[in-house]
């Protein structure tokens, strides 16, 4: 079995958003060691593996008190910057297994084996 990332580096990275545990995008890119648009790409590639509630589209309302959280450092890497004009996407348990059949690579496989515990624990 591959070393799989830490649970509490994936765990640390659930929040709460309208009552449900999810992901954000840039969160999700982290872990798989992509650009956030790489994630945002699968998404918009491949509409039919993510129906209504598998990812949340954030409001302005819920983005403000995230804005904080997208460092500028990060940002350069993985995406999204404190003034970007995109809100956040929200993964849920059920859009993550769904991504999990887009992304190929070792490391996807190893990525998702360790979110996939982290959500069922």
């Amino acid at each position: 079995m591959p070393d799989l990332l830490p649970y509490i580096d994936v765990e640390k990275k659930i929040i709460t958003i309208r009552s449900q545990k999810v992901i954000l995008d840039s969160d999700v890119a982290k872990l798989y060691g992509v650009e956030t648009k790489r994630i945002n790409e699968a998404l918009i590639n491949n509409p039919r593996k993510f129906p209504s509630g598998y990812v949340l589209e954030l409001t302005n309302a819920e983005m403000h008190p995230l804005r904080s959280k997208f460092s500028t450092l990060d940002s350069q890497k993985f995406g999204r910057g404190k003034y970007s004009k995109y809100n956040a996407k929200a993964f849920t348990e059920k859009g993550l297994y769904m991504l999990a059949t887009i992304l190929k690579s070792p490391k996807a496989a190893e990525t998702t084996i360790a979110i996939v515990e982290t959500f069922v624990c």
